[in-house]
């Protein structure tokens, strides 16, 4: 990452491999943990080898996948949790139940974060500011946090490579996804990248070309009908 004194790890975690990002102030090596869904052994791992300093951890949504590691990271190395939005809390408060029926009981944990997060919101790491937006559909709760000078946004499980969010979860809703990638992530612009819940990266602007869901040439013509991953 150019212009910037921060560097990312990205650590896949849980059955469903969702990308955790280990994100840190290379001259400080103080950083945060995105999503840390699951596996907490792994993650704390990864935080030792690289040398980080962890300050907060930050969470895009409240599944599952993305919430269960949180409580357990939060208490090995005492750092607050940060969002996602407050009207995902009722997902937090079933974390263990779900990963139970997943027969992954030991996998997470519920969680309460120690601050909710709001559209327009800021974060901050090593003097680098991260925008917060709020971006309802897949989960009501559910928040991006990006930075444009370095091009990168943290989108969970709005939009992914050539997909977008499922919106067949309780509280979901198809409209307010597409209204969300497209009223919230569009206008930062067509070079932001994106490390996403579940697989590859990409660019808003590859998606506007491409995706079957969301690019330019089908919003507006296919409604709000999706029927994403994960």
């Amino acid at each position: 990452m150019s212009h910037t004194t921060l560097d990312l790890r990205i650590i896949p975690v849980t059955p469903f491999q969702q990308n955790c990002t280990l994100l840190w102030d290379t001259k400080t090596m103080h950083g945060v943990l995105v999503d840390p869904g699951g596996d907490a052994g792994k993650i704390l791992h990864g935080v030792d080898k690289h040398g980080v300093k962890l300050q907060e951890i930050w969470l895009t949504h409240g599944h599952l996948d993305h919430a269960g590691g949180a409580e357990d990271v939060k208490e090995a190395l005492d750092v607050p949790i940060i969002g996602p939005h407050k009207d995902d809390q009722f997902w937090m408060d079933q974390i263990s139940a779900d990963w139970a029926k997943y027969g992954q009981k030991d996998m997470g944990r519920n969680c309460k974060p120690d601050r909710y997060l709001e559209d327009g919101d800021i974060l901050e790491l090593g003097g680098v500011k991260f925008g917060v937006v709020h971006c309802p559909g897949h989960t009501p709760g559910h928040v991006v946090i990006y930075n444009q000078d370095m091009k990168i946004a943290f989108v969970g499980d709005v939009l992914f490579k050539g997909s977008v969010g499922r919106t067949d979860f309780p509280k979901s809703n198809p409209e307010q996804l597409v209204e969300s990638i497209t009223k919230k992530l569009w206008p930062l612009g067509n070079d932001m990248r994106f490390i996403p819940g579940h697989g590859p990266m990409s660019t808003f602007g590859d998606e506007r070309r491409s995706n079957p869901f969301v690019g330019d040439n089908v919003v507006g013509k296919v409604g709000g009908r999706t029927s994403g991953i994960m």
